[in-house]
């Protein structure tokens, strides 16, 4: 498997090095910006909330069991 990404990597390189065409590259370069985001940016406030509380809790050592949280979330599962 890591054979075939470095080869695959190595494709692209070598086609980025010939590109002439300066829209594709734009859009390589918007492309890049938007994949390397700061994921806490791009998520609701509900959700930042909730991963805070979660980490105060865990802080606080006000933890539930793997157990515990599998018996709330069962139906889910």
């Amino acid at each position: 498997m890591e054979a075939q990404i470095l080869h695959k990597k190595l494709e692209l390189i070598q086609w980025l090095s010939t590109l002439e065409d300066k829209a594709i590259i734009e859009k390589l370069i918007n492309f890049r910006k938007e994949e390397t985001k700061d994921w806490w940016t791009t998520i609701s406030e509900e959700e930042k909330t909730s991963i805070e509380k979660g980490i105060i809790d865990s802080e606080n050592n006000d933890l539930k069991s793997h157990s515990d949280a599998r018996k709330l979330y069962e139906k889910w599962l």
